[in-house]
């Protein structure tokens, strides 16, 4: 019995740092790159809901949609919606953090920045993931996921440093802009490691989430009768089917396959579509809104897709 013990964690050890398996690694990158072109799109959707309706009324309407969507859904798998007490307030933080919190921030930086740079600047979300990822779930940062993270944040750092001499608004407008863009960061990092704990694990996924995006969506409808008054509608089709593209395809279809993707590889490589988000938003903006590749710009991309797949390589799972 003595020789059984060491024999029985060298197992285990071997099984934990072995390769997945090509099933399991297509499991977790279909979902990450859907995810990612979905939400590439967005920022472009975004800056269309600005302007006729003030931004938290185009939040709560996002999420009163997608809320909706997800609990119907929930319902026709046969999944239970009444959470208990703890479950309750699991909802509501992530609500809060996430789908309130998060998107009112966002949504306002893009009326002080272009839309490629709030992008740009999201996509630091990798730092705090990685960060509260280690402290609060304990999982191990291996060397490939830290010097993927570095080539990333310096393909990011370029990308930044150009948006940031083209931005047409002032410094101040810019500063104001980013500051958003950075607490926005942080509370949806906030929403992500939540889906990494073992409370998230007890209550079923899709109905938890439609709970949580009702709740953020109260929540922000609150917000938006304090600060912009009463609801304010735009019945453009623009306006109506930009906000169902967000409602059901970027919300109630992303966030279940992302935080999928969170639980099985941790939040810190989670983040790393949004290393791909803003090159595929300035990919769309060429297109869309005329954006001009430069060397920096392009140089910073490729750099940005290098740190991912240097990270996304690596064998030895985040604990």
């Amino acid at each position: 019995m003595a020789l059984a013990a060491p024999q029985h964690r060298l197992t285990n050890r071997y099984v934990s740092d072995s390769p997945a398996p090509p099933a399991t690694r297509l499991a977790v990158l279909i979902p990450f790159a859907i995810v990612t072109l979905i939400w590439g799109s967005t920022w472009l959707v975004i800056r269309g809901q600005l302007g006729v309706v003030p931004p938290s009324w185009s939040v709560c309407y996002r999420f009163l949609v997608a809320g909706i969507a997800m609990l119907a859904y929930a319902t026709a798998r046969g999944e239970r919606i009444r959470l208990d007490r703890q479950g309750l307030g699991f909802a509501t933080v992530l609500g809060v953090c996430l789908f309130c919190g998060n998107f009112n921030l966002i949504y306002r930086a893009e009326q002080y920045v272009t839309s490629g740079l709030v992008a740009v600047v999201f996509a630091l979300l990798l730092l705090p993931n990685a960060v509260f990822g280690a402290i609060f779930l304990k999982q191990r940062l291996g060397k490939q996921l830290l010097l993927g993270s570095a080539v990333a944040l310096a393909g990011i750092t370029l990308l930044f440093i150009r948006e940031a001499r083209i931005d047409p608004h002032g410094p101040v407008q810019a500063i104001t802009g980013i500051a958003m863009t950075l607490a926005g960061t942080l509370a949806a990092s906030v929403g992500n490691v939540m889906q990494g704990t073992a409370r998230a694990k007890r209550y079923p996924m899709i109905s938890t989430i439609g709970v949580a995006m009702l709740i953020g969506s109260g929540f922000d409808a609150v917000l938006a009768f304090a600060i912009s008054g009463p609801p304010v509608i735009d019945t453009s089709p623009a306006y109506i089917f930009g906000t169902l593209y967000l409602g059901l395809i970027a919300s109630a279809l992303a966030f279940p396959l992302y935080f999928g993707v969170i639980r099985a590889i941790g939040p810190a490589k989670a983040a790393y579509s949004g290393v791909i988000v803003p090159v595929i938003a300035m990919a769309l903006s060429t297109v869309f809104e005329h954006y001009h590749w430069s060397t920096l710009s392009a140089f910073g991309a490729l750099l940005a897709l290098i740190g991912l797949v240097i990270a996304l390589m690596e064998r030895k799972p985040a604990r």
